[in-house]
């Protein structure tokens, strides 16, 4: 997909990596960002973002949106949540967010915004996680949400490329943000995460790998599965 010129819809845009794709954008040329945020008054100003108030819980709010965002040619569904809790501790309402969040809520807004995306022949990103290919025993509720999230893309992808959609699954590994404050792990810079993943649109991969740690463990895991699996699950011990 070609960036410049094009109308964006980021969801989770006010802080992070959303904050940052936002920048990306607008570096490669997008014409327009609409910025979605539960709270809009934190997203920066600037003449070509339109801020939007968004929770992806909402269908109604989504709903909504997708009255007003009707030129967007690029979805980017960036907004997430986690907890961390081993499985047998992890809290059910905190699990249910997760799943809320990462899981239906990133459903909902495909199927508000495919009819829009069609029409636009327009593109689907969809951002992931390393955990969405196995767990991470300390993340239990998060991994599980992205796997069903990474199902999901696998499973829409054939239909809506024959509708004319562009799908892209991003496969992150850990990210300097407020979600992994205080964790100990490496972490990659969000501007830098955030360049790579307009690389992959630009250059049409279907799964972008965008940084270094997310490189290497995307090549193990297309190599050899269960050593990729035995590496997060050392995590727990």
């Amino acid at each position: 997909m070609e960036i410049t010129g094009s109308t964006a819809l980021v969801t989770g845009a006010n802080r992070g990596l959303g904050r940052a794709l936002i920048d990306a954008l607008l570096e490669r040329g997008a014409e327009r960002v609409y910025a979605g945020a539960r709270d809009p008054g934190m997203v920066r100003p600037d003449e070509r973002i339109t801020p939007v108030a968004l929770d992806v819980t909402d269908r109604a709010a989504i709903a909504q949106l997708a009255t007003v965002a009707t030129d967007i040619d690029l979805l980017i569904n960036n907004a997430g949540a986690a907890a961390f809790a081993p499985a047998p501790d992890a809290d059910p309402d905190g699990l249910a967010r997760e799943f809320a969040v990462n899981f239906t809520g990133l459903y909902d807004m495909i199927r508000a915004f495919t009819p829009i995306l069609i029409q636009n022949k327009g593109t689907l990103v969809n951002v992931l996680s390393l955990l969405a290919y196995a767990p991470a025993p300390p993340m239990a509720g998060y991994s599980a949400s992205k796997a069903a999230a990474h199902s999901l893309t696998l499973a829409l992808r054939p239909a809506l490329t024959r509708a004319g959609i562009g799908v892209h699954g991003v496969y992150p590994g850990g990210i300097d943000t407020d979600m992994l404050a205080g964790v100990d792990a490496p972490k990659a810079a969000p501007r830098s995460v955030a360049a790579a993943i307009c690389d992959g649109i630009a250059a049409g991969d279907e799964d972008i790998y965008p940084d270094p740690s997310s490189a290497h463990m995307g090549e193990l895991w297309n190599r050899d599965p269960r050593a990729f699996t035995a590496v997060f699950a050392a995590m727990g011990s």
